[in-house]
């Protein structure tokens, strides 16, 4: 019966699509490559009235075994990219951004700039306006192989200088070059979204030519306007920024601190704790004891000897001075449960001091006076230190025996 053969047709549809997901997932691209020339087939054939639309699913699987197979080659991609193209008009723009990346990955430059080029003048009635945003997305990537062009074109002035004809031709491109990616990154970075890489690429397009103001108040609209996303690269390239351009370090310590609330772990959150350290201000230099706990709460920074250096110098320091070791309680006071088996085990001390001393010496300061004289990671590294007789271990030992009764105050 019509019902019946509808069934069927549909199960075997299925079946089909499994064996590809089956030979895609154990890597054998010849296999799947054979199911979906089946399963194009038989949809060809399918004479029933249902819609499907299949073009999507047929795009992406098609692509992906184009990609890792070991006979296919850029004609046969080209081929089957344009076939997706007049598939449907609704993914258009879409098939054609993907293969401008996939002639990138091939090193096929202009290749992509031509396919770009060609997406932005596409028309097609109500769907221009339906796909605005991908319009700007097709834009914008051919803004930043504008950038690219400018890049390697500024990098032959920077090299050669400007003598002739023949640098002045490059120097009137390069300029054509500024102006076409200028146009199309600036139109993407106003949408909210993270666009770190055409916001980076416009800022020093900007920085280039002198534009400092511009280029702040692009960085600045990227990292505290609510409606983009919350993004660390953003306070990342603003905080760069000012750096470079000798701003304050109110505004240095103002960008870093948002970066900090956002990822407490960051790398820079070791220049962060080091400003914070100099400042006169009592309320500064609590923050960089909180923020210098906050980034050894985290795997990757077990084992660095900057972290710890600079947790060991302030703790030293409040423990000399005698005030505000009431800040290292209140920090203590969360992690006292877990940081002795996660930093300061005596495994640890074993395989920190064999592997780096300097590491070993840091951890143990911190540990002497956290934990006090009979912390196990302590006692191993400061008796491996005076057996080797290396002053600063005896000095330490002298610094943590003195002052062990803080020990006593911080663990109340």
């Amino acid at each position: 019966s019509s019902h019946e053969h509808k069934l069927n047709f549909k199960k075997s549809k299925e079946l089909c699509l499994s064996y590809i997901q089956d030979a895609m997932l154990q890597k054998q691209w010849k296999r799947a490559a054979e199911f979906l020339t089946f399963y194009v087939e038989s949809l060809e054939k399918d004479f029933s009235r249902e819609y499907v639309g299949p073009s999507e699913m047929i795009w992406r699987i098609g692509t992906e075994i184009l990609c890792h197979h070991s006979h296919s080659n850029m004609k046969e991609f080209n081929s089957f990219i344009e076939q997706m193209k007049t598939l449907g008009v609704k993914r258009y723009l879409k098939v054609c951004l993907e293969h401008a990346f996939h002639l990138l990955c091939n090193g096929l430059v202009d290749e992509a700039y031509q396919n770009l080029s060609l997406a932005e003048s596409w028309r097609f009635g109500e769907q221009t306006a339906i796909q605005d945003k991908e319009m700007k997305l097709i834009q914008a990537y051919r803004g930043l192989l504008d950038y690219y062009s400018w890049s390697k074109q500024k990098n032959i002035l920077l090299e050669h200088g400007q003598d002739g004809s023949e640098d002045l031709s490059v120097e009137q491109e390069m300029h054509s070059s500024f102006r076409k990616a200028a146009v199309n990154l600036q139109e993407i970075i106003k949408i909210p979204g993270v666009w770190d890489l055409f916001v980076k690429c416009y800022v020093d397009l900007l920085e280039f030519y002198g534009d400092h103001n511009e280029a702040r108040q692009v960085l600045n609209e990227y990292a505290y306007n609510s409606k983009f996303p919350a993004n660390p690269n953003a306070h990342v390239y603003l905080y760069q920024f000012l750096k470079r351009h000798g701003e304050s370090k109110k505004s240095l310590v103002s960008a870093l601190k948002i970066l900090h609330e956002i990822v407490p772990s960051h790398e820079l959150m070791i220049d962060f704790n080091t400003m914070l350290q100099k400042s006169k201000k009592r309320k500064k230099r609590r923050l960089g004891l909180e923020v210098i706990f906050a980034v050894l709460d985290y795997a990757g920074w077990k084992e660095n000897v900057k972290a710890w250096s600079c947790l060991a110098r302030q703790v030293k320091q409040i423990v000399i001075s005698g005030k505000h070791l009431d800040w290292i309680k209140q920090e203590w006071n969360s992690r006292k449960d877990w940081w002795p088996a996660f930093h300061f085990s005596r495994y640890l001390a074993k395989s920190n001091w064999q592997e780096n001393a300097s590491l070993s010496y840091e951890k143990a300061l911190v540990a002497g006076i956290l934990l006090g004289k009979d912390c196990k990671y302590f006692k191993y590294v400061s008796h491996q230190g005076c057996k080797t007789r290396v002053k600063r271990f005896r000095i330490m030992k002298k610094f943590v025996n003195k002052h062990n009764a803080v020990y006593q105050r911080i663990s109340g």
